[in-house]
């Protein structure tokens, strides 16, 4: 079983799915994190309620409101 921080380090430059609270998702492309679970995002897709309502080059999804991500 992977800690945390190891599959983080492992999703680095790979496609990823962050759910967030209020039924928010983010797809996009790992470019980094912080020990707060801030996340970078690049090339993203931004769904709300399961549709896609815009494409970000950048994001950063601030960590407190991750419920999961998902390679």
């Amino acid at each position: 079983m992977l800690n945390p921080i190891t599959a983080l380090n492992q999703s680095i430059g790979k496609h990823v799915i962050v759910e967030l609270k209020g039924h928010r998702e983010y797809r996009g492309i790992m470019d980094g994190y912080d020990p707060h679970m801030n996340l970078v995002l690049k090339n993203a897709e931004e769904y709300i309620g399961g549709e896609l309502t815009r494409k970000l080059d950048k994001i950063i999804v601030r960590g407190d409101n991750v419920i999961y991500i998902s390679p």
